[in-house]
């Protein structure tokens, strides 16, 4: 069976809302991780064949096929194509299984996955709103509505749904989030993310320009106690601002290669993907699918939860890896270890390379062998992918 490989992974540190990184046009953003990934594998850059790349606020600044402005923003040559994924927040874990999709079927070598979000500059819901707003309606149609009579899909009523089915108390979703940024905190000052962080300028405090290496939204002095005060999302409900993830600005990417792909790069591969997959199930509740979707991909791969050595589940609300853990049975230990969405931020439509990335560099650091990454999704939607170290 054809092989699909990752050679180079890497992305930028995150930035908050209004934060570090709000002078990035998303488009030279993503082309900084482009460069560094041709730079790090010391690839001719005509040998990409195809640039995939993820994206949900595709509007404004990100409209227009964000991917390929990317690549023209970027150093590639022109002839390298592109095209924008839209799987939600897990856009760019399906970029990456499309590019693994491409090489396996031998059409392509040299695909890489990619993805950019900007949620200072298309801040999310923009997609929906703007639309709605210039009076060319909402994207539930009349057969949806009969399907679904009197339904709001919403993430936010998902992740209390999801709090409430497995029974997670607030104190538990609290001892999480604190929990992230500890983690979050202790892998930066300890150098974890050096190597995959792409260092981007920025214009720091006074005018002077310096290298944004760091991300911003990890609280170094955050306290349990803190976490504890902040008010809930809705009344009667268990979620906080500070046990949901954090709105973030940032791109990421790797290097998807077939053997041909491997020889003609001449480069030593980081990773196999060993497994890829993707589930829909019910789209109220929306942010379960993880759980099953998992279970599903493990069965396929011939694996159990305990043959994986690190897992990065998407901490979209600290109810989802949680409910994921309790379900699977998984080891707390092996979860998000260098802290997760809820310290680190979740810039949507970069989040799935952007895991890949970190999980990737952590599977090297810590001399383990397999890794599963999976993200819940809008519409009830979980991707998971199964890589091994090489």
């Amino acid at each position: 069976m054809a092989e699909a490989y990752i050679v180079a992974a890497a992305r930028t540190a995150g930035g908050r809302r209004g934060g570090r990184l709000k002078d990035w046009h998303p488009a030279d953003l993503a082309a900084q991780v482009l460069d560094a990934l041709v730079t790090r594998t010391g690839a001719d850059p005509k040998l990409i064949d195809d640039v995939i790349m993820g994206c949900v606020g595709q509007a404004g600044e990100q409209a227009n096929n964000i991917a390929r402005n990317a690549v023209l923003a970027s150093s590639l040559p022109e002839s390298v194509p592109a095209t924008s994924v839209d799987r939600q927040c897990g856009s760019s874990q399906q970029a990456v299984q499309f590019a693994a999709q491409a090489v396996m079927s031998g059409t392509q070598d040299v695909v890489i996955a990619a993805g950019v979000e900007s949620m200072t500059r298309v801040p999310m819901g923009t997609t929906v709103r703007l639309p709605y707003e210039a009076g060319m309606g909402l994207y539930m149609s009349p057969q949806m509505k009969r399907r679904y009579p009197g339904v709001q899909f919403s993430q936010f009523v998902g992740a209390e749904m999801v709090a409430k089915k497995y029974d997670l108390s607030k104190d538990a979703l609290d001892a999480y989030a604190f929990e992230s940024h500890r983690r979050g905190a202790a892998a930066t000052q300890a150098g974890a993310f050096a190597s995959e962080i792409v260092p981007v300028a920025v214009t720091a405090e006074g005018g002077a320009t310096e290298p944004h290496q760091i991300d911003e939204g990890i609280r170094f002095d955050a306290s349990l106690d803190g976490i504890r005060g902040v008010k809930l999302l809705q009344e009667g409900g268990r979620l906080t601002a500070a046990s949901s993830s954090q709105i973030c600005d940032g791109a990421s990417g790797v290097m998807v290669v077939s053997e041909r792909g491997l020889k003609a790069l001449g480069v030593e591969p980081l990773a196999r993907i060993h497994h890829f997959s993707v589930l829909g199930e019910d789209p109220v509740i929306m942010l379960e699918a993880p759980i099953n979707a998992t279970r599903r991909a493990l069965d396929r791969a011939g694996m159990k939860i305990e043959d994986i050595d690190l897992y990065e589940v998407n901490e979209a609300f600290a109810s989802i890896p949680l409910a994921w853990l309790k379900e699977l049975g998984a080891d707390p230990a092996k979860l998000n270890v260098n802290g997760g969405a809820i310290a680190l931020g979740h810039p949507l439509g970069a989040s799935g390379t952007k895991l890949m990335t970190t999980l990737v560099h952590a599977l090297h650091a810590r001399g383990k062998r397999y890794g599963l990454q999976t993200m819940c999704e809008g519409g009830g939607l979980a991707n998971v992918t199964i890589v091994e170290r090489l």
